[in-house]
């Protein structure tokens, strides 16, 4: 990777996500809107779900989705750990119980991602980049921290090499590979994998 590359590569790639970011919003806003009211609706409690992730240089930050569950599902995860699937520091229940019913379909076609546009637009993520863990990363091995060297994304390699169907490790090493292998080409090829996934309902 050459020097001029290092240098331009970050400032070209936060334009773009700037741009595209507040064209989505703009083009989102009805299904914002839409989702934001049959969320009141359906269950009691706030709107949006905002969880502490891990992102660049491992500072922490408050990533935004849609609630999908329902409103104390924090304090009963403790409730479900027998439940969980994968292996620590991850944690996946098959047909969580703590989901709404409006929730599972907002999952299904990926609508509660949407308001990590917001993250997007304030520089704490990035359209494309390692997913942001929401566990520590003082729960990291050493190696899972190369992962930390660049702003994380909405979406990444691993989302559309399996997805959540894949454990930290395998992840990790995948978004290594794109932290070395990083560019504007590689990052429109996971959007356009991405849009794909979500058609299809891959991963979730």
């Amino acid at each position: 990777m050459s020097m001029l590359f290092r240098i331009s590569y970050p400032y070209v790639k936060r334009m773009i996500d700037l741009v595209l970011g507040i064209l989505l919003l703009i083009l989102m806003l009805p299904a914002l809107v839409v989702c934001a009211i049959i969320i009141k609706i359906d269950s009691p409690g706030p709107v949006f779900f905002a969880q502490e992730r891990t992102g660049k240089g491992g500072k922490r930050f408050k990533m935004f989705k849609f609630r999908t569950m329902v409103a104390d599902a924090e304090e009963l995860k403790g409730h479900y750990q027998h439940l969980n699937t994968q292996s620590y520091p991850d944690f996946k229940i098959e047909d969580d119980p703590r989901i709404t019913k409006l929730g599972r379909i907002l999952r299904q076609t990926s609508l509660d991602e949407l308001p990590q546009i917001f993250n997007v637009i304030r520089g704490d993520m990035s359209l494309v980049g390692p997913r942001p863990t929401s566990f520590s990363s003082s729960t990291y091995d050493l190696w899972h921290t190369a992962r930390l060297d660049t702003t994380p994304g909405i979406t990444g390699l691993w989302q559309v090499n399996g997805r959540t169907d894949i454990d930290f490790d395998d992840r990790s090493r995948l978004d290594i590979a794109y932290i070395r292998n990083q560019s504007l080409w590689l990052d429109l090829t996971i959007l356009l994998r991405t849009f794909t996934s979500v058609i299809r309902k891959e991963g979730r």
